[in-house]
């Protein structure tokens, strides 16, 4: 069984009427940004096949990707980039991500769901579920869209760095990626504070990569 609606429903019950489930993705790779989602979907909606986004082919995410756009009646995205996951750190650079989905949702959002995350700072009632991605629905369409937009990000940036192959890893740490980190250094988008990152920084040459700047903006990949 895949997820259902049934934190949705029972949020419903309290009185609630715009529940937005959110998730992120992107927490783990050594380059590029952390991508959130905030997705409100309509009551008793049928969207077949939406499961957490870890669990589905890329060709499967795509496919679904417009159908929760088109049933959705909301969705914002929220983007923390590498620099400011070097500042904040991963969990705190996630959490900034997320708030910034919420803030681009509309309409806004009365109650939220999300996959385990608590949002201190965020004033809106929050329910943080272990396993969300596989048990809400709402947030597994938030994971999807969260997936397919930084995949898409990440397709952009092998425009602008061939060199390390983005297209294929996503910017995951792959034998092939850390091979391309000892050739040729980090660039711009490389998370600094990464440790295999940390150490091709101390190992590689300098290159005008590492000065470059990245140059993509999320609204390319709409």
């Amino acid at each position: 069984m895949g997820p259902a609606d049934e934190f949705e429903q029972e949020a419903r019950r309290c009185g609630y009427r715009r529940i937005a489930g959110i998730d992120e993705a992107g927490r783990g790779p050594l380059a590029g940004p952390v991508v959130a989602a905030a997705v409100i979907l309509p009551v008793h909606v049928r969207l077949v096949g939406v499961d957490d986004s870890k669990q589905l082919p890329e060709a499967e995410r795509e496919r679904l990707y417009p159908a929760i756009l088109e049933k959705a009646v909301g969705v914002g995205i929220g983007v923390a980039d590498a620099g400011e996951i070097d500042v904040l750190n991963i969990l705190e650079a996630t959490r900034l991500a997320m708030r910034r989905a919420i803030e681009n949702v509309a309409p806004s959002p009365d109650y939220l769901l999300t996959d385990a995350v608590i949002l201190p700072e965020v004033r809106i009632p929050l329910r943080p579920i272990i396993k969300g991605d596989a048990l809400s629905l709402s947030i597994a369409a938030a994971s999807i869209i969260a997936k397919v937009t930084r995949d898409r990000l990440m397709a952009a940036y092998h425009e602008r760095f061939p060199q390390y192959n983005f297209l294929s890893h996503k910017g995951y740490g792959t034998a092939e990626h850390l091979q391309m980190l000892a050739q040729f250094g980090p660039c711009s988008i490389h998370r600094r504070t990464f440790a295999p990152v940390r150490e091709a920084i101390l190992s590689a040459p300098a290159t005008e990569l590492t000065l470059a700047g990245s140059g993509i903006s999320p609204s390319r990949v709409s």
